[in-house]
C-alpha cells in the first residue's frame, strides 16, 4: 500500500514514520521517499491500522 505524507521532508522524519509503522507490524518493509513524500508499505496490518500509526505519529497520510 502507499501512503502520501506531507509532512515527511527529510531522513529524521523518516525514522519516525518507520518506528510507527512497526509499531503495529513489526515485520512491515517500508520504503520511503522524502523528495516525494511518498511512503510504500508491505505489511500484514490493514490499511487503517497504519493509517492510525501514522497519524497517531503526527504524520497524517494524504491520498496517494
Amino acid at each position: 500500500m502507499q501512503f502520501h505524507l506531507e509532512d515527511m521532508v527529510c531522513g529524521g522524519c523518516v525514522r519516525g514514520v518507520t518506528k510507527a509503522i512497526q509499531s503495529v507490524d513489526p515485520q512491515a518493509e517500508i520504503n520511503a521517499d522524502p523528495p516525494s513524500r511518498k511512503v510504500e508499505v508491505n505489511t500484514s496490518a490493514s490499511r487503517e491500522q497504519i493509517e492510525a500509526a501514522l497519524t497517531e505519529a503526527g504524520f497524517p497520510p494524504k491520498a496517494a
